[in-house]
Parts: structure tokens; C-alpha cells; sequence
């Protein structure tokens, strides 16, 4: 089975050694997206909602690239540097997913990429 590079503009370019997102079948595999603004490379904000809000358009930009739409995501990992902000992420996560939502883990992690508060990455299914 062959795979295929994902890149979308509107998404942060990868900050390392890896692809936005990769193709494989009919799933894509999106890598963990940080709160990046995709035109500047800073974070959008020291706010923890703003920073979900823009991991969500991140990933909504690749999954674009990609042909798909967030609601084609079957599976989310997030990872959050305070778990007490996990309110709040469901909150935010719920203005871009609708049932039935996708299965998600959600874990503490002690810190991230560029001193981010929230990443996610995500596995997507593709219509034949």
C-alpha cells in the first residue's frame, strides 16, 4: 500500500522531522497540531481556549488537504499541560464535532512544543 503526504498552507508547516499528515488507504494519520498560527509560527494567545480553538482549525485545515472534514475524524488524542482545563476542551471540542463525536483520549502531559497549553492528533477515514 502506497502513502501520501499531506500539507496544507493553512495549517503550521511541521516543526520537525515529520509530515502534517499521511495518507495511507483511506485513513489519514494528522499529526499533533499545537496552537501555531499558520502565517506567524507564534502562538495565538496564553489562553487555554484560545489555544483549543486554533488546534481545532489546524486540524481542520489538514484534514482539508486531505480531502475529508473534521467530521471524518474517528479518533482524537489530546494532550493538555493542566488536566484541571479539561472543562474547557470538551467545551471547545464540542463547537467543532457533533454526535456522533469521534473516541478521544485526553492526558496530562508535564509540557509541549513551544510551551503550548493543548496539542491533538487524530486519525481520519476516508469515503472510498
Amino acid at each position: 500500500m502506497s502513502k501520501n503526504i499531506i500539507h496544507s498552507d493553512n495549517a503550521p508547516a511541521a516543526i520537525g522531522a515529520y509530515s502534517q499528515a499521511v495518507r495511507a488507504g483511506n485513513t489519514v494519520y494528522l499529526s499533533g497540531q499545537i496552537p501555531l498560527d499558520p502565517k506567524t509560527m507564534a502562538l495565538v494567545s496564553d489562553q487555554f481556549a484560545e489555544q483549543a480553538h486554533q488546534v481545532f482549525k489546524n486540524l481542520q485545515a489538514v484534514c482539508e488537504a486531505a480531502g475529508g472534514s473534521l467530521n471524518d475524524i474517528v479518533k482524537i488524542n489530546a494532550y493538555l499541560t493542566d488536566l484541571s482545563n479539561f472543562a474547557v476542551f470538551n467545551e471547545v471540542m464540542g463547537q467543532y464535532f457533533a454526535q456522533p463525536f469521534p473516541a478521544r483520549a485526553a492526558v496530562g502531559v508535564a509540557a509541549l512544543p513551544r510551551d503550548a497549553l493543548v496539542e491533538a492528533e487524530a486519525v481520519m477515514v476516508l469515503a472510498d
